[in-house]
């Protein structure tokens, strides 16, 4: 738990003394311990590891809290009389990063999270910070939410909106309540995704801002290292952004656990890229001067095959009612932020549309046993009702996911079927094959069961849809 005045016994000071001793000591027995980790069973060794992460959680909600008073202390209002100028740093965030020797990054988290944490104790700083945050300060100071839970719902919903009627402060205290709940079940990164898509939600009309906002801060920027060479920076907007992502993914998934390549071509294409001696890095680089040489000069007949025969492309989703309406926004697949109607409008008029029909529980229509392996049609309806990896909290995007046959296809002869068909990115589709797990399919969608040596009562696991889009549909049926 973090440190709590109410608690103290004596002095302030006293106390946090013997508080940090205390702690030290449990943490140096941790550390003495370090060379019997090799002798933990399974179970033991997760619980032990759940357990460490509750005390840095709780070790680092103190920090933040520290580290607010710090700030308090350091508030621009005090000028040279402040705390972090009293030290000689211009900031609170400058004083921190000195102290714990952290990065930037980790400093301003700490002092933004503090302050949130201070403010919730602190009815008279209330009016003059963000009070729809204040439960996630207090959660903070009670060691039950961690710096980077709070930091992913502050950044992730931010301020209420300028417009008038839109997003107002108890849009945000709500949200925010919700997602201080959440934050027991989930990551920082899922919480910062689900935050964003709760003020999605919250501010639909703010979507076309936002949208055009990015557009116009797109760059590409050249800065000088100091050898003297340039560097350049890539400040994409959400479409380009999507378009970037698949070249990068395109050229890196043999590397990276993609999808596997059944054509002899492209198997000898992903084995090259497999054993070539460049890192990765050095390989995105030079792929990507290639790409941009082969584009200027414009050369015909063949030239070297760089990203295979899966070639870079922005799909878009939408459903009829909203483009019907002209009201609501569509997505891009893989992506979490939403696009105007607009830009909908103009993908489909460059690049065409292809019509995915569901039924009312949001599933695909079948499109036809046409052989074993899913057809490219298949394919984009499994990608837009699923939204990626099935398995569990896999962030694996469709386009590096196989269609897994739920009715084995040798096994119990099952059919090329888009609703017995589960998207696994390679590493789960190998593992479902090849360690016991199975996936059901029922009325609520499908399950995972995993084999008796991971849950001796094989409880069922939901394997909730991650497609934004098929949200957006149910949302709109609901």
């Amino acid at each position: 738990m973090p440190l709590n005045e109410a608690l103290f016994e004596h002095s302030p000071e006293e106390s946090f003394d013997a508080s940090l001793v205390g702690a030290r000591r449990a943490l140096s027995l941790v550390a003495g311990c370090s060379r019997l980790v090799n002798t933990l069973s399974d179970s033991d060794l997760l619980r032990i590891q759940r357990e460490l992460s509750d005390l840095a959680r709780g070790i680092g909600a103190s920090a933040a809290v520290v580290a607010g008073e710090i700030g308090h202390r350091s508030r621009p209002g005090l000028g040279y009389a402040g705390l972090a100028q009293r030290e000689g740093f211009r900031t609170a965030e400058a004083l921190i990063r000195h102290e714990t020797k952290s990065t930037a990054h980790n400093a301003s988290a700490l002092v933004q999270v503090g302050t949130m944490a201070r403010d919730s104790g602190d009815v008279g700083a209330v009016s003059s910070a963000e009070p729809w945050f204040r439960e996630v300060g207090a959660a903070v100071a009670a060691g039950s939410l961690s710096v980077d839970a709070a930091r992913a719902i502050r950044s992730g919903l931010g301020s209420p909106s300028e417009r008038t009627g839109a997003v107002t402060p108890d849009d945000l205290l709500s949200a925010a309540h919700l997602l201080v709940i959440e934050a027991a079940q989930v990551d920082a990164d899922e919480l910062l995704r689900r935050a964003r898509r709760a003020r999605d939600d919250l501010d639909e009309a703010g979507i076309a801002d936002r949208e055009r906002a990015a557009f116009e801060e797109r760059s590409v920027r050249r800065t000088r290292r100091p050898n003297g060479l340039p560097r350049y920076i890539i400040d994409p907007d959400i479409e380009s952004a999507a378009f970037w992502d698949d070249v990068y993914d395109s050229l890196t998934s043999p590397r990276r656990g993609g999808v596997r390549f059944v054509d002899d071509a492209d198997k000898a294409w992903a084995e090259g890229i497999s054993s070539d001696e460049r890192t990765t890095d050095q390989y995105v680089h030079d792929s990507f001067t290639q790409l941009l040489r082969i584009a200027v000069s414009a050369e015909t007949g063949e030239s070297r095959r760089i990203v295979g025969s899966r070639q870079p492309s922005v799909r878009v989703l939408v459903t009829r009612a909203a483009l019907e309406a002209k009201q609501g926004h569509g997505r891009i697949e893989g992506c979490d932020i939403p696009i105007s109607l607009q830009t909908v409008e103009r993908v489909a008029c460059e690049s065409g549309t292809v019509q995915l029909d569901f039924d009312e529980s949001g599933r695909p229509l079948d499109l036809g046993r046409e052989q074993r392996l899913y057809s490219h049609r298949q394919r984009i309806a499994l990608a837009a009702a699923q939204g990626g990896c099935m398995f569990g909290d896999c962030d694996r995007p469709p386009r590096w996911c196989e269609a897994h046959h739920a009715q084995h296809w040798k096994r119990d002869h099952g059919e090329t079927n888009i609703l017995d068909g589960v998207l696994l990115c390679r590493y789960h589709h190998l593992l479902v094959h090849n360690n016991g797990w199975e996936i059901v399919r029922d009325d609520a969608g499908f399950w995972l069961i995993p084999p008796r040596e991971v849950d001796a009562e094989q409880r069922p696991r939901l394997m909730p849809s991650k497609s934004a889009a098929l949200r957006d549909l149910r949302l709109l049926s609901a």
